[in-house]
């Protein structure tokens, strides 16, 4: 059986547009929803918001790939970038080179794509790797770019990719439709999830072609926008990662991908949506301090600081007493004071008994 590249139309993707039409309109709606809130965020929530989003992108399209990144390094180095005050804190390689491709998505978005611009991301991703033989440049190697699974003894191929000898020819043809894209009258949505899909079936690197299809995806979107609107992508993929690597295996044995188109635009829309929740949070949590302001201690301070780190999710199961004690270094006694002083003060919701007790944060009592 053919794969998608080996097929005559190739690449000349076919989809029906119209089962686009709706999605590209209710993305168009919640950018302009989440340039009109951040916009209203102070300087201080931007940079938070700019600098969460920029580190769990980079964290969550790693961990899609199976690579498990430290979030405090992503942040640390990401804030070094903005210029930010971060410490003393040494980044591991990973961690810094995924780091600076973010950044350099976000900064140099507008640029057009060429050959050294993607060699340079690739030099960034894999940033102290000894076991790649090909790095910042496409594959080399003579054996098969094949997408498996399963035993050695019995392997299953999801997908394989063209030779090394036809990468260069291929990534040419590729620089130049994404370049052109802008001026075809494509939807943001279609363009982005073509591109996404074109470079993955091609996968020109030895390593790293998920994390590089993604990113083009979010420069897609950010050209059309005019803007870098940062957006979930790689958090809501990683949810369900098992969907999207089979809405990538049903795609890649024809050319007509109306289903991937429709999945991915769905994804992205799913992103925009969490984006505005993050955005919520950060008002949530700047009223709520201000209605605390002057009544918590340095202790109620610092579990606050260390609940508000874990963003949306909160803590796994609330926050216990246990978690208390181990935050602020303090006795049984005294945690269980501070924490009924924060209910009494509506901080924090209480639920369960005894040992099962678990403590929420309260926004509902901002407004």
């Amino acid at each position: 059986m053919k794969w998608n590249w080996q097929r005559k139309d190739w690449p000349h993707f076919t989809y029906d547009k119209k089962a686009l039409v709706n999605l590209e309109a209710q993305f168009l709606q919640h950018s302009g929803m989440l340039i009109g809130s951040f916009e209203h965020l102070n300087q201080v929530d931007k940079n938070e918001l700019t600098i969460t989003l920029i580190a769990d992108e980079a964290e969550k399209t790693s961990k899609i790939e199976g690579e498990y990144l430290d979030r405090d390094s992503l942040q640390s180095s990401i804030q070094k970038q903005f210029g930010l005050k971060t410490g003393n804190r040494k980044v591991p390689p990973a961690e810094e080179g995924i780091s600076q491709l973010m950044i350099d998505l976000y900064r140099s978005f507008k640029k057009p794509l060429t050959h050294k611009y993607l060699f340079s991301w690739h030099e960034m991703l894999t940033k102290g790797r000894i076991d790649l033989k090909d790095v910042g440049r496409y594959r080399t190697h003579v054996d098969p770019m094949q997408v498996v699974s399963g035993s050695v003894y019995k392997p299953k191929v999801h997908f394989e990719a063209p030779p090394s000898k036809m990468v260069k020819k291929e990534m040419t043809h590729f620089i130049r439709w994404f370049n052109q894209a802008p001026r075809e009258g494509f939807l943001s949505l279609v363009r982005a999830g073509i591109a996404h899909f074109y470079f993955v079936s091609i996968h020109p690197f030895e390593d790293g072609n998920g994390r590089i299809a993604r990113a083009l995806s979010l420069k897609s979107l950010y050209q059309y926008l005019d803007k870098p609107v940062l957006i979930a992508l790689s958090h809501r993929i990683e949810q369900k990662k098992k969907d999207y690597y089979n809405a990538l295996e049903q795609a890649n044995r024809l050319n007509e991908i109306t289903p991937w188109l429709v999945y991915f635009a769905e994804i992205i829309i799913d992103a925009q949506r969490y984006t505005q929740k993050n955005i919520k949070f950060l008002v949530d949590k700047t009223k709520f301090y201000d209605r605390l302001r002057g009544q918590i201690n340095d202790r109620q301070k610092k579990v606050f600081a260390r609940m508000f780190q874990e963003g949306l999710e909160g803590f796994k199961g609330g926050l216990s007493a246990e978690n208390y004690m181990t935050i602020t270094k303090t006795s049984a006694s005294t945690a269980t004071r501070d924490l009924q002083d924060l209910v009494t003060k509506r901080a924090l919701n209480q639920t369960g008994h005894r040992k099962h007790t678990r403590y929420w944060l309260n926004f509902c009592h901002n407004k």
